[in-house]
């Protein structure tokens, strides 16, 4: 429906609402909109209320360079609430930010008199744009500037996420993924601790010869590792 309703001559009022995560870095998450409804409340979106706070957004516009979008985002700072989060937070970095947009008409019923709407349609939405704070750029006065960058430009994601390593195990020693609940068997340097208990000097030295100690020389292990990398040649 909002695929045709876009492409009319008069297609609705296009609501921007902004959702900032920093679930990620400790904290909550915040829903903001740079107004009210028609009865001059918090907007309802989706059963979810967005607060009135001066935000605004621009740059999510795809050039045909081949570059990524690199948004910017200004956040009023009037109650003091982005610069707590900036102290807190190491200026939000690595926090996530999402743009939400509709027409007013497919807002929830709640937002209009008596409560009644019959255009509401909580699935009429464009896709979300999700993006996280790459930098700071500015605190100043009442307002914090944040540069954006999608989870693939930003600057602290390696990638692969997992590094191919010839004969290291990378699971934590008697997490879930490594899976031995066993008893005591060997130090890191694979030399038998000689108890059977739990005594504090068993620890796993990562190689595939420290697994095979814990689950047995012909056992499949759960080696996190990759023991045939070394031995590729080009």
């Amino acid at each position: 429906m909002i695929q045709s309703d876009i492409q009319k001559l008069e297609p609705g009022a296009l609501i921007e609402l902004f959702v900032i995560d920093a679930t990620a870095l400790g904290g909550g998450v915040s829903h903001f909109h740079a107004g009210t409804n028609s009865l001059s409340q918090p907007l309802v979106w989706q059963g979810v209320q967005y607060a009135p706070f001066p935000i605004k957004a621009e740059g999510f516009e795809y050039n045909g360079r081949g570059q990524s979008p690199r948004p910017k985002v200004t956040v009023s700072d009037v109650f003091g609430i982005m610069s707590s989060l900036n102290r807190e937070f190491d200026d939000m970095v690595g926090g996530k930010v999402i743009r939400r947009r509709t027409l007013s008409q497919y807002l929830d019923a709640v937002n209009f008199p008596g409560g009644v709407n019959s255009s509401a349609d909580p699935s009429a939405a464009f896709p979300d744009d999700i993006y996280y704070v790459e930098r700071k750029i500015s605190e100043e006065g009442d307002v914090c500037e944040y540069e954006l960058a999608g989870i693939y430009d930003l600057g602290t994601l390696q990638l692969p996420l997992r590094q191919v390593i010839a004969n290291c195990c990378t699971a934590l020693y008697l997490s879930p993924e490594c899976g031995y609940t066993g008893p005591s068997v060997a130090d890191v340097n694979d030399n038998p601790t000689g108890s059977q208990e739990y005594s504090g000097v068993d620890d796993c030295g990562r190689r595939v010869a420290s697994c095979k100690l814990r689950f047995g020389a012909s056992a499949e292990l759960p080696f996190a590792g990759f023991p045939s990398a070394g031995k590729l040649t080009y």
